[in-house]
């Protein structure tokens, strides 16, 4: 039997999630994020909230933050913004998954937050130019624990909100997701193929706003986790 090749550098450390209440780890594969899901936030970013088809965009697996670790403001940038939002993670994918099967590839559930070098970004837009220096940073994407669907069910409801420095910046349901879970995942795979380990970000209410060093940040999603962290 020959013996496996030897890799000329060492591999890379996988990257994992904890899991509520054990002693598990989900090992995360991919990071996509949903643009603009929600009516109001679209609208305060100066967009049509209308039901167009939704647009994705990526972050690295190892820019997620898991919980117990606080968020070092990043580099070339005095403009950074939060946005909290309902994070997925998938136990099994497939491509042109039908809406009506998708809520079965769901692991579980988490509370993240989208940080976005909002001054960066805007200068790519206008650009023309990808949006990867604004949101695929390090440390750019704090995540809960996850929690397994199979102990809360499949969130559709409940509210969404986060809080700087005790002040509630912001604040909407589940509900007023232009765009819903099942149907995420659906249009997601028509476009890539998912796999298990994959993490979807769902989108942000609106009162996205900066954050500053020293901020401390509080955030959450009815029945389902909550998360606190500082800006260092």
């Amino acid at each position: 039997m020959s013996e496996k090749p030897a890799t000329v550098i060492p591999l890379p450390a996988p990257v994992l999630l904890p899991i509520d209440a054990t002693d598990d780890r989900f090992p995360v594969r991919r990071v996509y994020c949903v643009g603009r899901n929600y009516a109001d936030h679209a609208i305060e970013m100066g967009h049509d909230p209308s039901r167009e088809p939704p647009f994705f965009f990526q972050k690295n697996p190892d820019n997620l933050l898991p919980a117990g670790a606080d968020f070092p403001y990043p580099p070339l940038s005095s403009d950074v913004h939060h946005e909290v939002e309902l994070v997925i993670a998938l136990k099994s994918g497939g491509a042109d998954i039908s809406a009506d099967k998708a809520l079965a590839c769901i692991y579980g559930y988490a509370v993240g937050i989208d940080f976005t070098r909002r001054d960066l970004q805007g200068e790519a837009k206008k650009a023309g130019r990808p949006w990867e220096i604004g949101k695929a940073f390090e440390h750019s994407a704090p995540v809960s624990a996850l929690i397994p669907a199979e102990r809360i069910g499949h969130p559709d409801k409940g509210g969404i909100w986060l809080e700087v420095n005790g002040k509630r910046a912001q604040q909407g349901k589940l509900a007023q997701m232009i765009w819903k879970v099942p149907e995420i995942i659906a249009e997601l795979s028509k476009l890539f193929t998912l796999a298990p380990g994959d993490v979807i970000m769902t989108g942000t209410p609106a009162g996205v706003g900066p954050v500053k060093r020293g901020d401390r940040i509080s955030c959450g999603v009815e029945g389902v986790a909550s998360l606190d962290l500082s800006v260092i």
